[in-house]
């Protein structure tokens, strides 16, 4: 590989880690041809993008890039996959599906909405985070709560009200 195309790969690595707000860095060393593809179309169909980075490239578009990736950096070491989502638990989620038929891909750290995780011990809790739009749906949830009490109460008190206004007038 040329200093050009070693070049214009950091560009392209700090523009995806500009991009996006959820990285992943995983290891599927040792799996063969066919688990490997099974893999990608797993992370095909949840909408996560699998590339296999050079440590060295992927530590200076870090460094280039202006988020703060704090101890992902030390994690750069034997074989690393870069997966980016748009949702925070997405890649995880294909990961521990992924698991149960196989021992990999472990995972070695994330970045996910300036928060970094460390080590394949994080993994449950990766899993476990809400996407934007679950927190949002939750919140609304909440929200609609003590409106739909009180329209119910008005309503079965309209119905107590002109049940006595009835029987009072049937005197």
């Amino acid at each position: 590989m040329t200093r050009e195309e070693k070049s214009q790969v950091i560009e392209d690595l700090t523009a995806k880690l500009a991009d996006t707000s959820i990285v992943y860095l995983t290891d599927i060393s040792g799996l063969d041809a066919a688990t490997t593809s099974n893999l990608r179309r797993a992370c095909f169909k949840a909408n996560v993008e699998l590339a296999v980075v050079k440590n060295t490239l992927l530590s200076k578009a870090m460094e280039a890039s202006d988020k703060e990736f704090g101890e992902l950096q030390d994690v750069l070491k034997g074989n690393t996959s870069l997966m980016i989502s748009e949702t925070g638990n997405g890649p995880a989620k294909v990961i521990k599906e992924f698991r149960k038929k196989s021992d990999k891909p472990l995972l070695k750290g994330a970045y996910v909405e300036e928060s970094v995780y460390v080590g394949d011990d994080q993994l449950d809790t990766l899993v476990n985070i809400k996407s934007k739009e679950e927190l949002i749906g939750d919140i609304i949830t909440l929200l609609q709560s003590p409106a739909k009490n009180v329209i119910s109460a008005l309503q079965s008190g309209g119905q107590t009200l002109s049940g006595i206004v009835k029987t009072l007038s049937e005197r």
